[in-house]
């Protein structure tokens, strides 16, 4: 068991470091695993600059938007998750789940993004207990509009398939996408007052740092 967990380990490290890799656009010579996965870069958005708009539906058919959260909440915690198989992933969530009652005690709401399907968002829930709502991005509308999607290596696909990490079921495609790990908190004159990006998908947001952005920027 120790040797296994040891190579899943190894695995998630590998699938971790190419992230970086893999956001240089695939050149025409050379087709994407995906003909219609998303070629964009991943770029950190800044501190200061305007949020890009979003719409999207969560699990429970529920429609959100950005100026319709921002018009009944002080501020938006939006991160991004790779999918109920990363153990990161699931460790972040239930950290924030964990402090929801003091984010949302400050008239803040979050949101998390994943392009895992419905299904696999209750996986993820019953996990990590998330009670907030979660948008399953298809067609990686937000994921690109914030920049923070890419396309998956062939090498890493092939680890993972070995190891039973079925990214295609997981996401109900065979577009081979995945996000960097943000987290951005979105104002109520829809400005970015805090940022996470880190290409290192084991590095996510430090709770008392959201804390303190939140405390400050809200007023409480």
């Amino acid at each position: 068991m120790k040797k296994y967990m040891f190579v899943v380990f190894v695995l998630l490290v590998s699938v971790g470091a190419n992230a970086q890799q893999a956001t240089t656009p695939t050149s025409p010579a050379t087709p994407p695993i995906a003909a219609q996965a998303s070629l964009s870069q991943p770029t950190a958005l800044m501190v200061g600059s305007k949020a890009p708009d979003f719409n999207g539906v969560d699990y429970l058919g529920k429609k959100h938007s950005l100026k319709a959260l921002l018009k009944k909440n002080n501020a938006i915690v939006l991160f991004f998750y790779r999918g109920q198989w990363c153990p990161y992933c699931n460790k972040y969530i239930k950290e924030i789940q964990d402090n929801l009652a003091k984010i949302t005690s400050k008239g803040v709401i979050v949101i998390g993004v994943t392009p895992e399907t419905e299904l696999a968002i209750n996986t993820t829930i019953s996990k990590t207990g998330a009670s907030f709502p979660i948008i399953n991005d298809k067609g990686y509308k937000i994921m690109k509009a914030y920049r923070v999607d890419y396309v998956v290596s062939a090498s890493d696909l092939d680890l993972m398939h070995k190891y039973h990490i079925d990214m295609d079921a997981n996401n109900g495609n065979m577009d081979h996408v995945l996000p960097i790990p943000a987290t951005y908190v979105i104002n109520k004159k829809e400005k970015i007052i805090f940022a996470h990006f880190d290409t290192d998908y084991r590095k996510r947001a430090n709770i008392n740092d959201l804390m303190s952005a939140l405390t400050f920027n809200t007023g409480n």
